[in-house]
């Protein structure tokens, strides 16, 4: 045997380096790596709501050119964002098995304990601002502890505190809009709601945080066990009470920060921000769209934020193509209805280790 085919036969695919697999295993191989990052990419919860966004999004384009102009993505990241923004302390408190429906007239008063901050009693901006928000936290704490400590439910809790604060809140401003305090006016207004991209940014980080918060902290991993397992969860040294009050609190506060932000970004300070019930059902809407169960212990904020984006696209869209405004509830409704019963389906499908 000559010196070439001695080497010939010590050579092996692994020595050598050389592809025995050919153009069509390179192909296979490339096809399984696709494969699997779509059968990744579809296990998400978000995923489904991420397509129909995408969905929607090509559909108006399609039918009107107008709405991915600049200044309409404005109109809809300006419509996403306070829903967006609420649906993160909705979404932590259905994981931990509750419910806030007064989150939305706390972002009506909000702007007004500001404006009285500031216009009454001199306070200066940013102190009255950060006053408006501890008296907002404040009302998520009475909230929290009615519910852990006298047992009351939470929908009726809420309920209660919901009309409470209206009563205050129309008795305080008669009723009337009043105008941004001119100490605020400039920088500060721009900078919380008044710049066209304001709002979706302040719930881009939002939503970025409490994503972190949820998934990767202690915070997070023992707010899903006290809404998953709630006596497994108190054996195991959880305390429960701690969680959901700190939850109800997280929620107000972003309440009555939304409520500053629309107060600003609309220039006036209005008692019917938000719509009352409108803003919270909304935000509600969005995390149940997002993939949030309302049998508590599984949630998703980043897929809150895609329902808050789709309602949001919903609107906007029927809107340009000339739909009657009425048109949005029903689609809404029928979303809400599709989405918890795939929402199930999934659910099964995962229990069995199918999805």
């Amino acid at each position: 045997m000559d010196d070439t085919a001695r080497l010939g036969a010590a050579e092996t695919p692994e020595e050598t380096g050389r592809d025995i697999e050919g153009p069509g295993g390179r192909w296979r191989r490339t096809v399984g790596v696709a494969r699997g990052v779509l059968d990744g990419f579809l296990r998400r919860r978000e995923a489904s709501v991420l397509l129909v966004a995408i969905g929607l999004m090509i559909y108006f384009q399609t039918v009107n050119p107008i709405f991915l102009t600049r200044d309409n993505v404005v109109n809809i990241a300006q419509a996403t964002a306070p829903v967006a923004i609420i649906a993160v302390g909705i979404v932590l408190l259905l994981v931990s098995g509750e419910i806030d429906l007064s989150v939305g007239i706390v972002a009506a008063l909000a702007p007004f304990l500001f404006h009285f901050g500031v216009d009454f009693y001199g306070q200066p901006v940013l102190l009255a601002f950060l006053l408006a928000l501890a008296i907002s936290a404040a009302i998520g704490l009475v909230n929290g502890l009615i519910v852990t400590q006298m047992h009351v439910a939470s929908f009726v809790t809420t309920l209660g505190t919901f009309f409470a604060i209206q009563g205050i809140l129309l008795i305080t401003s008669h009723a009337y809009p009043v105008s941004i305090p001119d100490p605020a006016k400039g920088t500060f207004q721009t900078w919380f709601g008044s710049g066209p991209w304001a709002s979706i940014t302040w719930a881009l980080v939002i939503v970025a945080i409490f994503h972190i918060v949820l998934t990767r902290t202690r915070w997070g991993l023992h707010t899903i066990s006290v809404g998953g397992n709630p006596v497994g969860a108190t054996e195991a040294g959880i305390r429960a009470s701690r969680i959901k009050i700190g939850n109800f609190v997280i929620t107000s506060t972003l309440g009555g920060l939304v409520g500053i932000m629309e107060a600003f970004r609309i220039n006036t300070i209005d008692p019917n921000i938000g719509g009352g019930t409108t803003l919270t059902f909304y935000a509600i809407s969005a995390a149940v769209i997002g993939c949030t169960a309302m049998a508590s212990g599984s949630g998703t904020i980043v897929g809150a934020f895609l329902g808050a984006l789709v309602l949001a696209e919903l609107q906007n869209g029927f809107n340009l193509i000339g739909y009657s405004a009425n048109t949005i509830f029903l689609i809404l409704g029928l979303a809400i209805l599709v989405s918890m019963i795939a929402n199930q389906y999934l659910s099964r499908l995962r229990r069995a280790g199918r999805s």
